[in-house]
């Protein structure tokens, strides 16, 4: 028997949030995390083409977040409305967008190339995940700085509490093109995910998802991400996929902290299921 939407939202409140999957794809620091122009290796060649390297990225993370095998084919079937997707990039298509300008000035808009133009939305990364897996639910991209990538934890537990979403996918990801490098130096391109789900009633999940809260002062916590460099809107998503993954190994707890001193700070903490 089907639980009504209006009981479903009510259970869904008051349920603990746990993180049921979690990936890192950052190129360069682990051997199975493909660049972007080898993201065919995972994630096949069909429908790669003029897809952004940010946005080739956070589809591996996706990818590897929901266990599926390197080339296995994308889902088939109608979307579905119960996973919601969240995702974070703050430059995700600063490329795109410059390509567009400058081809506009230079000859006007019949010289923008048709393959730019969905690139042109800085929702590409989030709408992308959503079309490529078959997710119908809310789909929404978050791009306010160096909190970015738990402001969108914190927008997917929004979703899972007010019972939008059965499910929701976050993904982070940045890219380091010359663009990207010039309006932040020193940054790394790199994508994480993380799967996340209200815990079902009397069963204790491996890892759970405190509330995202504000840290002032940096907070009071670590940096699971630290070694892997400057993801920028990436980060906060990788924090938390690395410190569900100690977790789920055995650590206590592990509370994560990103931002800086113009974008404010963030934390959130996990823990095992008790």
């Amino acid at each position: 028997m089907s639980v009504a939407p209006a009981a479903r939202r009510a259970a869904a409140r008051t349920r603990t949030i746990a993180v049921t999957g979690w990936a890192v794809h950052v190129p360069g620091a682990d051997p199975l995390a493909t660049p972007p122009e080898r993201a065919h290796e995972l994630l096949g060649r069909r429908g790669l083409l003029a897809k952004e390297p940010a946005t080739r990225l956070a589809l591996c993370a996706v990818h590897r977040a929901l266990g599926l095998p390197a080339g296995a084919p994308k889902p088939a079937g109608p979307p579905d409305p119960r996973v919601a997707v969240v995702a974070s990039s703050n430059l995700g298509n600063v490329a795109t967008v410059r390509r567009v300008a400058e081809a506009v000035r230079g000859g006007g808009i019949r010289e923008v190339s048709p393959l730019d133009v969905p690139n042109a939305s800085s929702n590409v990364v989030a709408s992308s995940v959503a079309i490529w897996f078959r997710l119908g639910g809310p789909n929404l991209m978050v791009c306010s700085g160096s909190t970015s990538g738990l402001d969108a934890i914190a927008l997917a537990s929004l979703l899972l509490r007010a019972g939008r979403a059965d499910r929701c996918v976050v993904v982070g990801a940045e890219p380091d093109d010359e663009v990207a490098g010039a309006l932040r130096r020193g940054g790394r391109a790199g994508a994480g995910a993380v799967v996340l789900e209200p815990a079902a009633p009397g069963v204790a999940p491996a890892v759970v998802l405190g509330p995202v809260r504000p840290a002032p002062d940096g907070g009071q916590g670590s940096d699971p991400a630290a070694e892997l460099g400057d993801l920028y809107g990436a980060h906060g998503v990788v924090q938390v996929a690395l410190g569900a993954a100690l977790v789920a190994a055995g650590a206590p707890a592990v509370t994560c902290v990103c931002g800086d001193e113009v974008d404010g700070w963030r934390s959130v903490e996990l823990e095992p299921g008790r």
